[in-house]
């Protein structure tokens, strides 16, 4: 394991060219280029905001949109880096098969390419809503650094141990997606926490709100828990050891698994 993690910081400058390269691919003979990650989640943004706020009678329009386009854009990171994972030796069965070299290379790769589509989109959408609410742009740089932290963590160990279990077990592959639509129904997104009634226990065992709400309250508000902070820091390094740990346990076999 100190291995890998010595081979991931070696090979950084490696996996993030290839990312980004391909994140450049992604957008090859468009005019606005990677800007249309942004703009798509703005018109979802709009749409969502005018349905949603007018079904669930909201009284302050301004303060909906700013609620919801955060959570949004952060709930969209997550589901777009657990999609795409449970794959991900499959797509890059040949390079594992021929090329010398380690998985953890290729995972390193897609977390970095999400994390920049995360950024290109939240950047565009953060600056749209300072429009409603300036404290935002500052909150973000000051507030939600740390939940902003765990994020990112968190999207690189979960993915990763969905991705060792796609490998064995190919069914995974279409029970995932009908999990994420179910979570996003019953997360805290479109509407607010306290819509749920009864039902607000839910969101205590939804790992998924509870890395993403911190986040949308230090950037609206810029209050901050610290000690569930810390709580899921520790979590995300105990993820992160152990995904690399089974990824390594598992490296042998992945050849035959793709």
């Amino acid at each position: 394991m100190i291995s890998d993690f010595q081979y991931a910081i070696r090979t950084r400058r490696a996996w993030w060219f290839t990312a980004t390269s391909r994140t450049k691919a992604r957008f090859a003979r468009t005019i606005l280029g990677s800007f249309w990650l942004g703009f798509s989640n703005l018109l979802t943004i709009a749409a969502l905001g005018v349905v949603y706020g007018t079904v669930f009678s909201v009284p302050n329009f301004k303060e909906y949109f700013i609620y919801l386009g955060i959570g949004l854009v952060i709930w969209n990171s997550i589901s777009f880096s657990i999609i795409s994972s449970p794959q991900l030796f499959t797509h890059n069965s040949m390079n594992i098969k021929n090329l010398n070299i380690r998985p953890i290379f290729y995972t390193l790769e897609e977390w970095a390419f999400q994390l920049q589509t995360f950024f290109q989109s939240f950047i565009l959408v953060l600056i749209s809503l300072s429009f409603l609410n300036p404290n935002i742009i500052i909150n973000s740089f000051t507030s939600a650094l740390f939940p902003l932290l765990n994020l990112l963590l968190f999207l690189y160990w979960l993915p990763l141990i969905i991705c060792l279990i796609g490998a064995w077990f190919t069914d995974f592959i279409q029970l995932v997606p009908i999990v994420l639509q179910i979570l996003f129904l019953i997360s805290p997104i479109l509407y607010q926490k306290e819509n749920l009634g009864d039902l607000q226990w839910i969101t205590e065992y939804n790992i998924f709100y509870k890395i993403m709400a911190p986040c949308r309250e230090a950037i609206i508000f810029g209050t901050i828990d610290y000690k569930l902070m810390i709580y899921l820091f520790l979590l995300n390094l105990i993820g992160i050891i152990l995904s690399v740990y089974f990824l390594k346990r598992q490296e042998r076999f992945l050849p035959f698994l793709t």
